[in-house]
């Protein structure tokens, strides 16, 4: 049994990195069993989930989406606020009775949440019927705790890391887009944030693998990839080699891969270098997501975001002056321990300034042992919720007046999917992540199409199909 420390996830010793090369070969032990995987949180661990389903599928396991079907259910969990908590607690529940009624289910949990201390020792406590608890270190150990489980509680949380992995296998959930894990980890603490406990300290992969991961998924067809990390444009900066991650990005570029996007950036970390490489390729798309997460200084700098907002209009305004069309998307956070009116009002003027494509806003969620966490804070809960509103209608209109410059234009859209809502569409995004719905059927699955915009939302396009790419 490995209990999770936060002290121990906290430490950023610069010891060596180790880069592990797993080669093992699993047995189909559970032929005519099936699995249920339900992921909540961010791309990171979407892409883990993909990781983890390749494992399932290797030891036989057949995936359902009916959780009553299921042999082993595994629930891959989000820490980053209390309501994504909530929701996986509340599925244990779920979970919970169906094992009353099958005894022989397996149950797993992994992910963030259970990098935290205090959420392992409520599960070791009052939710023994939880199997599996593992951490999102060591993913890859998931097979031999599945092929030796015995319904006793086994908890493998490992509290930091100095590995990489760099041969890990992916059941993709697309054929057409895929991500590509370039860095694990985030050394920024900022005060609100626990990821730099859920995940360790910042690993960077070889450059090389990257590259020849790109390669594979071009052979394979794929139209687009996104390099994935907490912050990828730290990239390199822990290898000690003579390069960064603008030069990542210029080699990945020359692959020729048609579609290339990066998530998620740090306005500390964005160089000079790295707009000028976005600015220069046609295949990296002309998308740019730029967390601010508060428009006030005084509340940047308790945020401890080691920026401050004429620093983020610079790089802003440079990234709009040289990347043509470049749409630019980011995010913010009301209602941090103290903010004023006058805090709030600036973040309200930043968002009339930027006039962002589009943001994520969230309350505040305090997590345990983060520094913000520790904060008094005087703001009542309803003052918060009504500023979210106002910043959401602001955010909204933008958003509304964004894509309404495209009604009428002809924008190529890379098709991804089937609509949900309407099986006589298809839907995709464009060059500057927009969400476009289209009457068409499956076959355009996979193909960048060029797309005449009928209508505009806030949230959404409706386009008509002009003719196929090449």
């Amino acid at each position: 049994m490995n209990m999770p420390d936060l002290c121990i996830a906290k430490d950023r010793k610069k010891t060596e990195i180790k880069y592990i090369y797993n080669d093992k070969e699993y047995q189909p032990l559970f032929k005519n069993k099936k699995y249920f995987l339900r992921t909540y949180g961010c791309q990171m661990n979407v892409h883990d989930s993909e990781e983890i389903k390749f494992y399932l599928e290797a030891l036989g396991f057949e995936a359902t989406e009916v959780l009553e079907k299921a042999d082993i259910v595994v629930l891959n969990t989000c820490a980053i606020r209390e309501n994504a908590k909530d929701k996986v607690y509340g599925y244990l529940g779920r979970c919970k009775h169906l094992k009353q009624e099958k005894p022989d289910l397996i149950i797993c949990l992994c992910g963030c949440l259970v990098q935290e201390p205090h959420e392992v020792e409520e599960l070791k406590n009052k939710h023994k019927y939880v199997d599996i608890i593992i951490g999102t270190h060591n993913i890859h150990e998931l097979p031999e705790l599945i092929m030796k489980n015995n319904h006793y509680q086994d908890i493998e949380v490992y509290s930091n890391s100095d590995e990489v992995y760099e041969n890990v296998k992916y059941k993709r959930d697309s054929k057409v887009c895929a991500w590509i894990n370039i860095t694990y980890g985030c050394d920024k603490f900022c005060t609100y944030c626990i990821v730099p406990f859920t995940r360790g300290r910042e690993r960077s992969r070889k450059m090389e693998n990257i590259l020849e991961e790109v390669k594979e998924l071009k052979k394979e067809g794929y139209q687009e990839v996104t390099l994935l990390g907490q912050n990828v444009n730290a990239y390199g900066k822990d290898l000690g080699l003579n390069y960064d991650f603008a030069t990542l990005l210029e080699e990945v570029a020359k692959i020729g891969i048609p579609r290339i996007r990066f998530v998620t950036s740090h306005p500390w970390n964005f160089t000079d270098e790295m707009i000028d490489v976005i600015a220069k390729y046609d295949n990296i798309m002309p998308y740019v997501h730029l967390p601010i997460q508060s428009g006030s200084d005084e509340i940047l700098k308790k945020m401890n975001r080691k920026y401050t907002i004429e620093e983020y209009k610079t790089l802003f305004n440079k990234i709009k002056e040289k990347v043509k069309n470049v749409a630019i998307t980011t995010d913010i956070i009301v209602g941090f321990p103290n903010e004023t009116d006058a805090d709030f009002k600036a973040t309200l003027d930043i968002v009339k300034y930027c006039q962002f494509d589009n943001a994520f806003t969230f309350i505040y969620s305090p997590r345990v042992g983060t520094l913000a966490a520790q904060m008094e804070d005087k703001i009542p809960y309803e003052v918060k919720q009504e500023r979210l509103k106002k910043l959401n209608e602001l955010v909204n209109s933008y958003s509304l007046k964004s894509n309404q410059k495209l009604l009428g234009k002809i924008v190529k859209v890379l098709v991804t999917e089937e609509s949900e809502k309407d099986k006589n569409k298809v839907c995709g995004y464009t060059e500057t992540m927009k969400l476009v719905n289209i009457v068409g059927n499956k076959d355009l699955i996979g193909k960048i199409i060029d797309v005449e915009i009928t209508s505009a939302k806030s949230f959404s396009l409706d386009g008509i199909v002009k003719s196929l790419k090449d």
